[in-house]
């Protein structure tokens, strides 16, 4: 099996894992930390920021992880050295996976009990931080949550949201490495979707996937009918991800039913591609596929993303679907290695004779550490090839 179509097997298998480092998230250590220990533990794709640093880190990941195979074989996980997919998100208007916090900490009355700094999952909001003289939102952190926004007791936190640029976009897919795109779309938007469709097809085919993130609003069927109609025919593999409840798989395991939810409409508007869930994701949405028969040879009846095809033929992507593909883990996967990643970050800080920035693989104790717990997550849907 190749480099291309083992992630594409996963699909048709119905056992693909995603991480969603997040479209906004600019945090070349952290991305680079995520990919390596996600890839180690057998992730199908990644799904980083249209930004050349960000996926050159990716891509520094990919190569070390290469490397490592062996290591991780030996040590039971069952990374072969096959890539993931390298993915980029692109919007067609405006969306909380593309904004940042913002505020003016001078502005700050100093009696604040700062709830903005303890409720950012990517501590990306410090005061006068110990690791650097610095106060407000470390952009490069910030994805876009939002959750700062209403506990501030004196509402000066706001957004800024950015739009994709097409042309700037193109080059990144045409370079070494970049296999996948996903568009954020949403309901109502079919004029600026197909605005930035046109602005990219030129290159479309040259992508070995593309994925359409969608929330659900009044009317998505019929939307989501419109968007296929506009970029079919399509040579690659298509992916509908439905954006549950985005960016809160870490609050808590309640969050996935919405994805679950919309995973299920999606499913029964028999749309040609694969239904791949995502926003609310955690350690709960496994299981709750599993008990509603809605993963393939995963519980109650669940017949498969592309019911009846053979294995080992090639993925056959734009038929209906029957069941979900996939899974995407964004928050819940990031937060789940926050302990590893502080420790790493806390590591460098304290060794003040070097300035440069300690790769995870740098720390064999660290590493393993974060493809173990990187493991526990993806090998929640991984298992389900393994009966």
């Amino acid at each position: 099996m190749t480099d291309l179509f083992a992630p594409l097997q996963s699909l048709k298998q119905g056992d693909w894992f995603k991480l969603i480092c997040g479209a906004s998230f600019q945090h070349l250590p952290a991305v680079r930390s995520l990919t390596l220990a996600y890839t180690l533990a057998g992730a199908d794709c990644i799904d980083v920021a249209a930004d050349p640093a960000v996926i050159t880190a990716a891509q520094a990941a990919l190569q070390v992880a290469r490397t490592l195979a062996r290591d991780a074989q030996k040590r039971g996980f069952d990374y072969k050295g096959n890539s993931p997919f390298l993915m980029v998100s692109i919007n067609d208007g405006e969306d909380p996976h593309f904004r940042k916090a913002e505020f003016n900490p001078t502005e700050c009355p100093t009696n604040c009990p700062r709830p903005c700094e303890r409720i950012c999952p990517a501590q990306a909001i410090v005061f006068k931080s110990i690791k650097e003289d610095f106060s407000g939102v470390i952009s490069q952190k910030c994805y876009g949550c939002g959750r700062c926004i209403p506990v501030c007791p004196y509402d000066r936190i706001y957004t800024s949201s950015y739009m994709s640029t097409p042309g700037a976009i193109a080059p990144l897919v045409m370079s070494t490495g970049v296999d996948a795109v996903e568009i954020h779309t949403k309901v109502g938007r079919l004029a600026e979707f197909e605005q930035l469709w046109q602005a990219i097809s030129p290159w479309a085919d040259q992508l070995k996937l593309l994925a359409i993130s969608c929330p659900d609003g009044e009317g998505m069927t019929d939307y989501l009918k419109a968007v296929y109609d506009l970029i079919a025919p399509l040579k690659s593999a298509l992916i509908w991800q439905t954006d549950g409840r985005p960016m809160s798989g870490d609050i808590g395991d309640g969050t996935t039913l919405a994805a679950v939810k919309l995973g299920e409409k999606v499913l029964a508007a028999k749309l040609p591609g694969y239904v791949q869930l995502a926003g609310g994701t955690n350690s709960y949405t496994v299981a709750k596929l599993k008990t509603m028969g809605l993963l393939k040879g995963g519980g109650q009846g669940g017949q498969g993303g592309q019911g009846g095809i053979s294995p080992l033929s090639p993925p056959s992507p734009l038929s209906p679907p029957s069941s979900i593909a996939g899974v995407a883990y964004g928050s819940y996967a990031r937060v789940l290695l926050s302990p590893i990643l502080e420790q790493l970050e806390n590591k460098e800080v304290s060794n003040t004779n070097v300035k440069a920035t300690i790769c995870l693989e740098e720390d064999d104790t660290l590493l393993w550490q974060a493809v173990e717990l990187a493991h526990s997550l993806v090998s929640q849907i991984k298992s389900q090839q393994e009966r």
